[in-house]
């Protein structure tokens, strides 16, 4: 069965976004990520150029997690999760 031209293309362009997105998280260095609740809050907010509407830690499972919501600028709720740096 030949699949249809735009559906190779989208699915070869899904898959670069994936490796592109994977690479990039595996780049991510583990001094990249915030210790302080407000140093994850202040990260976030420089990253997506947005305004911190609310920040909190949560236990998922036996990792705690930094939970940021963010607004962007076009108006966007955005929700960032980053990992907590045990130290």
């Amino acid at each position: 069965m030949k699949l249809p031209v735009w559906n190779v293309l989208y699915m070869k362009s899904r898959r670069t976004h994936l490796l592109f997105a994977f690479c990039l998280a595996m780049a991510m260095s583990v001094g990249a990520w915030a210790q302080t609740l407000d140093e994850a809050a202040q990260q976030a907010a420089r990253q997506y150029n947005a305004k911190v509407l609310s920040a909190q830690t949560v236990q998922e499972g036996n990792r705690r997690v930094h939970v940021i919501k963010l607004l962007t600028k076009d108006g966007v709720v955005k929700t960032v999760r980053i990992p907590v740096r045990d130290s």
